[in-house]
C-alpha cells in the first residue's frame, strides 16, 4: 500500500444508502429490510481496498444520519475520506432493493436532487489526485446531473494532465437517462479511458460504428464470460475468461466486483489472463452472499477461492 495520504486509487461517484429486503421477498411485500451502502464506484474501492490497496473517495453525501452511516462504512473498509463533501442543503441518496437469484431484481432509486447530484467541477484540484496511479470512473456520475458531468470532466482533464491512467465502466442504467442521453453523455467518455470494462450490450450501445480507443479493453459477454483486448507492447492479445459456476445468492454487484479484481491483477502488474482470473473469482464470491460488498475478499481469500473455482472448473471439463 501507498503512505498515507498517496492513494493508489481514487474513485468518484454516489454512494447511497442501502435498504435491501429479506432475501427472496418481492420487494412490494418485504417488511424486513438489512440497512447497508451501495454505489457502483465504493463498490470497486471497497474491493481494492480489501485487496490491500490504498483507495480515495471522492464524493458527497447528505449532513443526515444516513450521509453518515455512509461514511462511516466507507471509513469501515479503510478507505479515504478527507475529501468528502457533506452537504447541508441536499439529502443523501437512497436505493432499496430486494435479491432474487431466478427473476430480475426491483431496484428503486431515490437520489433525485441528492447530495451527490450537486457534484460540482470547482470540488477538484491537483491535490485529489496528487500521487495516484488510477482513476476509476462510471457512467452514473456524468448521467447524474450537469453539474457531475462537468467535475466528471474536470477529473478526467487533471487525471490526463497527471498521467494518472484512468479506468470506465460505462454501468449502463437507464433507470437514469434514455439509450440516447447515454450515448451523448457517456459515449465519448470512452475515448478518455485507458481502460474500459463494459458489457458488450454497453458497448454496442455507447460506441456502435467506433470501438473504445483505450489500451485496455475488457468485455463481458452476455454467456458470463469475459475478454481483455490490449494494445501498445501486446497489441491484438485477447485473453478469454469463462464465468465460474456457483450458487448465486443475489447477482447485484457482480460488475463491480469483477472491476475491482480485474484492476487489482492490473496495478499489480499481472497478465491479463490472471487478471481476468482474479475478476472472475471476486465476482463469484460476491454473487454468493447479500449486498454488494458481502463477499468481497482479501488477498488470502482470494487466492484460496481461485484454487479452489479452478480446481472445480477442471473438473466440470475432465
Amino acid at each position: 500500500m501507498t503512505g498515507a495520504g498517496a492513494p493508489e486509487v481514487v474513485v468518484c461517484g454516489e454512494t447511497m444508502e442501502l435498504l435491501l429486503a429479506e432475501p427472496g421477498v418481492p420487494l412490494a411485500q418485504a417488511t424486513t429490510f438489512r440497512r447497508s451502502i451501495a454505489g457502483a464506484e465504493s463498490n470497486v474501492a471497497a474491493g481494492l481496498a480489501r485487496l490491500g490497496h490504498a483507495v480515495r473517495w471522492l464524493g458527497r453525501v447528505g449532513d443526515d444520519p444516513s450521509g453518515r452511516f455512509v461514511l462511516s462504512r466507507l471509513r469501515a473498509d479503510a478507505l479515504d475520506v478527507s475529501h468528502a463533501v457533506v452537504d447541508p442543503a441536499a439529502p443523501t441518496g437512497l436505493l432499496l432493493r430486494d435479491c432474487h437469484a431466478a427473476r430480475p431484481v426491483d431496484v428503486q432509486y431515490h437520489r433525485a436532487g441528492s447530495a451527490a447530484s450537486r457534484l460540482r467541477p470547482e470540488e477538484f484540484g491537483a491535490e485529489q489526485l496528487a500521487g495516484a496511479r488510477l482513476l476509476h470512473l462510471t457512467g452514473i456520475t456524468p448521467m447524474l446531473s450537469d453539474t457531475a458531468r462537468a467535475a466528471t470532466d474536470r477529473l478526467l482533464t487533471l487525471a490526463a494532465e497527471q498521467g494518472v491512467t484512468i479506468s470506465l465502466d460505462p454501468n449502463v442504467r437507464l433507470k437514469l437517462g434514455d439509450r440516447e442521453r447515454w450515448r451523448e453523455v457517456v459515449g465519448p467518455l470512452l475515448e478518455r479511458a485507458d481502460i474500459v470494462l463494459a458489457g458488450a450490450d454497453e458497448l454496442d450501445l455507447l460506441a456502435p460504428a467506433t470501438p473504445a480507443a483505450a489500451q485496455t479493453v475488457v468485455v463481458k459477454h452476455p454467456d458470463k464470460s469475459a475478454s481483455c483486448h490490449t494494445t501498445g507492447a501486446t497489441a491484438g492479445a485477447t485473453a478469454t475468461q469463462p464465468a465460474f459456476a456457483v450458487p448465486v445468492a443475489d447477482p447485484v454487484g457482480a460488475g463491480d466486483a469483477f472491476a475491482a479484481g480485474f484492476l487489482s491483477g492490473w496495478l499489480r502488474g499481472i497478465a491479463p489472463a490472471r487478471a481476468l482470473a482474479e475478476a472472475a473469482a471476486v465476482a463469484a464470491l460476491v454473487v454468493q452472499c447479500p449486498t454488494d460488498t458481502d463477499g468481497l475478499p482479501d488477498r488470502a481469500g482470494l487466492e484460496r477461492a481461485l484454487a479452489t473455482l479452478a480446481d472445480g472448473a477442471e473438473a466440470v471439463h475432465r
